[in-house]
């Protein structure tokens, strides 16, 4: 065989078997943090803590996000994963409880986190099978999620219903194609870190989960 064909034929079985272990580790340490964030949110439902409201929610989130960030190539990065999961777990009890207080509020968030579970697993499992590039769709997908963060804050600070149920439609739809892109990223060798991979789809899955949730609420008269 050419020593040429050989060099390719060991460069493309290394970056494979690289892809392999990343991907491994990205969907072990999802796993690990989902767990957290629902032991968690367990436990403010549990103990009926309260909501930490919307700017301390953003600060613990974007302060944590930014730290894991800076920790991605260390051991400390781990420990920065579970404490933002952690925390969003923590802000995610007291939405549950709200639910769960409803009459039918168990079935909606049992349907909603089995929802939220299809959809990453089919389109996880979509990518990871066709091998299909969608990483096409960042630039669309960061504008939407601008879009769709602005008129979820001008919905809460003017309380338009319909404003909200449109917001949580767009977020249904944009974390669907930012787990598509965010696999993808995986797959082709957009993202490397594992630690920021796990974050990124973290958040696709918490998102999704709330925006269905608030979704089958509405529409199954749960809510006002």
């Amino acid at each position: 065989m050419n020593p040429i064909q050989t060099s390719s034929i060991s460069r493309t079985t290394t970056s494979g078997l690289a892809t392999s272990k990343l991907i491994r580790n990205t969907y072990a340490l999802l796993s690990m943090t989902l767990l957290f964030s629902a032991a968690t949110a367990g436990l403010s439902v549990l103990f009926n803590l309260p909501h930490p409201g919307l700017l301390l929610t953003l600060v613990g989130y974007f302060g944590l996000l930014f730290l894991t960030h800076k920790l991605r190539n260390s051991a400390w990065g781990l420990v920065s994963v579970f404490a933002l999961t952690g925390f969003m777990g923590l802000t995610l009890g007291p939405i549950i409880s709200t639910y769960l207080g409803l009459p039918n509020g168990d079935q909606l968030v049992m349907t909603a986190l089995g929802g939220t579970g299809a959809i990453f697993l089919g389109l996880s499992a979509y990518v990871l099978t066709t091998r299909k590039d969608f990483t096409f769709m960042g630039g669309f997908l960061m504008v939407g999620i601008l879009v769709a963060f602005l008129a979820a804050i001008g919905g809460l600070f003017f309380e338009i219903p319909g404003l909200q149920l449109a917001v949580s439609a767009m977020f249904v739809l944009l974390m669907s194609g930012l787990i598509l892109y965010e696999t993808s990223q995986l797959v082709h060798g957009g993202e490397t870190n594992y630690i920021l991979a796990t974050v990124s789809l973290y958040v696709s899955i918490y998102n999704l989960f709330l925006s269905l949730l608030h979704l089958i609420g509405a529409f199954s008269g749960g809510e006002d």
